[in-house]
Order: structure tokens, then sequence, then C-alpha cells
């Protein structure tokens, strides 16, 4: 009997190590098939105006739309563009974020976010998955002759991530560090 399970557990372990856990990064599919997610936390000034906020959202179409009052004067200056996002709602959004979240200053790293998610005045990012943004950057973002594919490489080489972080005083190596696949 202590053979049988001997057997099986090798024989278990032997499968599980033949297995391949990662996953593959789906193709992003078109607009029409998967709605885009923006969640926009707003400076509390807008809050009597919710929801002509939430109609102007709205507007673009195919989107399903999250609003928060940020619960101090103004939220972050943080947005994330999901990696399926088209160019004309990433571009939009940007804009808003400008408008309600009073400006951008940081962009996150798509590998931590949803590939058709957008957030906009989002806090819900430690600072080793987002990079600063210098106006200049941003104007590149919002040119009207970008495709999607441009817009997203333009946002991903502003969104590289450093090996090392300061933390307590020290140089260490970046706890949300992402590898090469993601």
């Amino acid at each position: 009997m202590k053979k049988i399970f001997l057997c099986l557990y090798v024989l278990v372990l032997f499968f599980l190590s033949t297995i391949s856990f990662s996953f593959a990064e789906e193709p992003c599919l078109e607009t029409n098939k998967n709605k885009v997610r923006v969640e926009a936390w707003l400076s509390k000034k807008y809050e009597k105006n919710y929801f002509d906020i939430q109609k102007e959202f709205k507007e673009m179409g195919r989107t399903r739309v999250g609003l928060f009052i940020y619960p101090a004067e103004n939220p972050s200056k943080i947005v994330a563009i999901g990696r399926c996002v088209p160019v004309h709602y990433a571009q939009y959004f940007l804009k808003k974020a400008e408008k309600y979240s009073i400006g951008t200053t940081h962009l996150v790293n798509q590998g931590f976010i949803s590939s058709h998610w957008s957030g906009l005045g989002s806090s819900l990012f430690s600072e080793n998955s987002m990079n600063p943004i210098t106006p200049d950057q941003l104007a590149m973002l919002m040119e009207e002759d970008l495709d999607t594919q441009s817009f997203h490489a333009l946002y991903k080489s502003f969104t590289v991530q450093k090996k090392k972080v300061p933390a307590f005083g020290l140089i260490v190596d970046n706890p949300k560090l992402l590898s090469e696949n993601n």
C-alpha cells in the first residue's frame, strides 16, 4: 500500500513539474467586444456635479464608469491606462484627469492593471509601481496623430520600472518589479 502511494506521489510530482504555470498574454479584443472600465477619483469641489460628470464619461460609449469623490480636497495626480484601452479613450481620460483630478504627474505601469481598465486620480498603487511624467511627455501622449499601438508603446516607455529603489534609507531591490513577461 505504501508503494502505491509513493508511486502516485512521484507520478503527481512528475506531472506538476511538466506543467507550465505561466499565462499567455491575451490579445486585445476590439472595443465593441469589451467595454472599457474607467474609475475616477474626483476633486471634492465636483461633488455637486457627480451625475453630470458620470454622463460625460459615458458619452464616449462602451464604457463602464465608476466615480468616487476623493475624501481630501484634491485626489492624487496618478493615471493608469490598461494596455488594451484604445487611444481615443486614453487621451479622453487624460483630458478628464486634467479637468477633474487636477492633472497628471505619474503613470502606472500597465503590468499592474487590467487590460481594459483606466484609473484617474487613483491612490491605489505604490510608488514603486509608477513613474513620474513631465508635461512634455504628457503632451507627446496627447498628440492627435498617435494610433493605439504607438500610444501604448510610448506609455510603456514612460513607465519602465527601476530595478533598485530607496527604502528606509537604503537602496534595495524593487519589491514591485515585474518580470519581462508582464
